[in-house]
């Protein structure tokens, strides 16, 4: 008897595989194959059928909620009170094995987050950090553990992105009205009913205010609508034509356009050009390859003929303003003397050494642990990065599918991690980052198709992944 799909048979005319020269065709012009637009109906039924898990869901939404919620003397938010209630269940989920196996990434985020309460109680005194190290403790391994449990394979990771653009969806004529009128529409209606961030009219650029949003400054706004632009065009477009992925993807260009910060739009910029570059060069299997050469020569052209170091040049020639592009150069050269100078503990939350007319703050993700806790706080926070980035990019005999999705993971992540050069991540916009770190490490667990092809050898029986005609070509 034949397998079946759907009620038809695998091998009937409307769902037999086109010929390659068709197979080629459509994808030169962006159309789905027709095998292709079967297995996007099969991944799109049972998308409907996998609901994302309610405490994603809650933490998602609430990470554009601004309320300031005051309890006692701790200041909450929406995104603490759901990363509070979720910690220990994700814990023993993580520790059970529920989160498959246990990674590099996560003992050193965990290890960061203990770091740094050690660090806080060497410079003020145990009894003076109890409360802020266990609300970092929270936020880092809140976040990054709730990816982790819930989000475990191909449907959960498109879920999480559907969610998201439609959060940037409805954010878009809020932030098209503020950039026009210089009226935060958003924080006046949230702060009918409770205290807000305080909306900050900064100066603005180009003829237009810089949209701050729900967060604390306009960059945080960048940053938290632009980083998800590769996955909206890869993982929400998989198999659409590509005016469906294009008009997503302007949403999200434009919202975080409207933000006037260099870097988020530079961030922007660059996932822009790796996807470019992915399509374009689509049929040549070494084109990543390619690209980290010429970066290697890029770097290395910049060393030698520039007198700029390559992060100083990186920040001078990418920013909206010659004055803010200064200052970061001064935070790197002061910033890296200051962490050298305390290399284990830091100098904590006090006068971070730099010239006394400097402002206060650390516009730099990568720096900024190095200089408040210490060097092995700053290991370990790259560590967790580079240990989920390299191993995720390395992963072998992924199908057509989930090699998409892990190239949109990938490049969402070279996005944060240009960014964090020149941004630094606080409140919502840094747990956000480390959910999206974690919500790509299930890629690692995923089954490949050699491994499909030993079990289905395994079991004698046919199944849909048999016939790969059926389903476009053998996608995962």
């Amino acid at each position: 008897m034949r397998p079946r799909i759907d009620g038809k048979e695998m091998d009937s005319p409307s769902i037999r595989a086109k010929p390659e020269r068709t197979q080629k065709a459509n994808r030169r012009t962006g159309r789905p194959r027709r095998g292709g637009a079967a297995e996007e109906v099969r991944h799109e039924q049972a998308r409907r059928r996998k609901k994302l898990p309610w405490p994603v869901t809650l933490f998602l939404v609430s990470l554009v909620i601004p309320w300031i919620i005051q309890l006692g003397p701790v200041r909450a938010s929406a995104y603490r009170l759901v990363l509070l209630a979720t910690l220990v269940p994700t814990l023993i989920m993580w520790l059970s094995g529920k989160a498959g196996r246990i990674r590099t990434a996560d003992f050193a985020l965990i290890a960061y987050a203990l770091w740094c309460g050690l660090s806080l109680a060497a410079n003020y005194g145990v009894s003076a950090t109890l409360q802020p190290s266990a609300i970092l403790f929270i936020e880092t391994a809140g976040s990054y553990l709730l990816a982790r449990c819930y989000i475990r394979d191909a449907d959960d990771f498109y879920n999480v992105i559907s969610l998201l653009f439609k959060i940037v969806a409805f954010t878009f004529p809020f932030a098209v009205i503020e950039s026009v009128t210089s009226r935060n529409i958003a924080l006046e209606l949230f702060g009918m009913v409770m205290p807000t961030p305080v909306d900050t009219n900064y100066d603005p650029r180009w003829g237009m205010r810089r949209v701050q949003g729900y967060y604390e400054h306009p960059i945080l706004f960048g940053v938290a609508t632009g980083c998800i632009l590769a996955p909206v065009y890869l993982v929400l477009g998989y198999q659409k034509p590509v005016w469906q992925r294009s008009w997503r993807s302007m949403i999200v260009i434009i919202t975080s356009f409207l933000s006037m910060s260099a870097g988020p739009t530079s961030a922007v910029v660059a996932q822009g050009m790796l996807l470019t570059w992915n399509r374009v060069l689509h049929k040549f299997k070494d084109r990543w390859k390619v690209m980290w050469g010429l970066v290697l020569v890029m770097y290395l052209f910049v060393e030698v003929v520039s007198n700029q170091s390559v992060p100083e040049f990186f920040m001078t020639h990418f920013s909206f303003d010659e004055v803010s592009a200064y200052y970061r150069v001064l935070i790197w050269r002061f910033g890296s003397a200051s962490a050298l100078s305390h290399p284990v503990f830091g100098v904590g939350f006090e006068r971070w050494e730099r010239p006394s007319w400097m402002p206060p703050s650390i516009d730099m993700f990568w720096l900024y642990h190095a200089i408040i806790y210490g060097l092995p706080a700053a290991f370990m926070m790259m560590l967790a990065f580079i240990s989920l980035f390299v191993t995720v990019g390395l992963k072998k005999g992924l199908g057509d599918r989930l090699t998409e999705y892990r190239t949109a993971y990938l490049i969402s992540m070279t996005g944060f991690f240009l960014v964090g050069w020149t941004v630094h991540f606080w409140n919502a916009v840094y747990v956000l980052f480390l959910f999206l770190l974690g919500s790509g490490a299930w890629i690692l667990d995923a089954k490949t198709e050699g491994d499909s092809r030993v079990k289905r050898r395994g079991t004698g029986r046919a199944t849909p992944k048999d016939h790969p005609a059926a389903v476009g070509g053998g996608h995962d």
